[in-house]
């Protein structure tokens, strides 16, 4: 079997394809032919020495992966062979809030999942919602799951209440997804009129340029008659912003901060009565959840580019430089 390994710092030049002997399951353990990957920010900040969890040496790369269950351990009882399956990022986080004790993940501090074969305790996958490829199931446990615990593990998602959204990475456009499919009213932001457009065919109620309008949130103020959204799910770390445009007594999930973080305003956070929470992806009990709500309303990611397995360094390369507009795939049936 071939993997694709990286080194935590060593940019994309530490990517290397390796071959292994095809490993055996455990007693617990399923054996899964992974079909499919795609790339998240968590890869680009291993790459880059800025992921804030252990990573191992010489890991096999990637969190996010899908595939079919070809061998199980004899004590296997909630997996059968045949059963198309995703690897959940968190091995050991199966509920109730984050903790150091459950950090172990997928292409960290265990081995990832961009490998031909990987071994996976059976409380470690979930099944793939019926209607979805190999391809858009390994779209999920990183970003969508993240999106979903952003908007329903906190105060929760309640219809015809506002969310805003920044920017069109993959979190947010999973977060708009999902906000649409609970009954909520969506802004997002975007930095060109082009992806506008897109974030509306998506289900956007309203779409503000950051660019042209850094102080958007006065217009979100303005689009919610003066009140402010009821969640922000902030991906930039634009936590002063994200607070001013938040409706007192409001939600605002942050999720990272790819553009880099301001210094929270003390003094704003307290007199706006906002809640900040700071999000770690999401548990086993999320993703589950979240398939459920997939599957109910076929909903299906939005994919930018397929990669040939083969051709994984050119994957990276492309995510690396900005990528488009959806999730990058890496699809080893391709």
């Amino acid at each position: 079997m071939k993997s694709y390994h990286i080194q935590y710092g060593g940019g994309l030049e530490s990517l290397r394809l390796r071959e292994h002997p095809v490993p055996a399951p455990g007693p617990t353990e399923v054996l899964v032919r992974i079909w499919a990957n795609s790339l998240s920010s968590r890869e680009l900040n291993i790459l880059r020495g800025r992921y804030p969890l252990p990573v191992a040496d010489d890991i096999i790369a990637a969190s996010d992966g899908a595939g079919e269950v070809v061998a199980v351990g004899a004590e296997v009882d909630r997996v059968q062979v045949g059963d198309r399956v995703m690897g959940v990022v968190f091995q050991r986080w199966f509920d109730g809030r984050f903790d150091l004790a459950h950090a172990d993940q997928l292409g960290g501090s265990l081995d990832g999942l961009l490998t031909e074969y990987a071994v996976l305790d059976q409380d470690g996958v979930v099944p793939i919602p019926g209607q979805l490829t190999y391809e858009e199931a390994a779209t999920l446990p990183c970003v969508a799951v993240t999106a979903w615990n952003a908007l329903v593990g906190g105060q929760g998602l309640a219809p015809g209440e506002h969310v805003l959204t920044l920017g069109s990475g993959g979190v947010s456009l999973f977060a708009l997804q999902f906000a649409k499919l609970l009954g909520a009213r969506v802004i997002a932001t975007a930095g060109s009129d082009e992806k506008a457009a897109r974030l509306t065919e998506l289900g956007a109620d309203a779409v503000i340029n950051h660019n042209l309008t850094p102080d958007w949130a006065k217009q979100v103020r303005e689009l919610t008659d003066g009140r402010g959204v009821d969640h922000v799910v902030d991906v930039a770390g634009s936590l002063n912003e994200s607070l001013r445009a938040t409706a007192t007594g409001g939600e605002v999930a942050f999720v990272g901060s790819l553009g880099g973080a301001d210094p929270i305003d003390a003094r704003l956070l307290f007199t706006s009565s906002v809640t900040l929470r700071p999000i770690a992806l999401g548990h086993k009990a999320h993703f589950q959840s979240m398939n459920e709500a997939i599957a109910a309303a076929d909903l299906r990611p939005v994919i930018d580019r397929v990669f040939p397995f083969d051709e994984t360094p050119a994957a990276f390369r492309y995510y690396l430089d900005g990528g488009g507009f959806g999730k990058i795939v890496i699809s080893h049936a391709a």
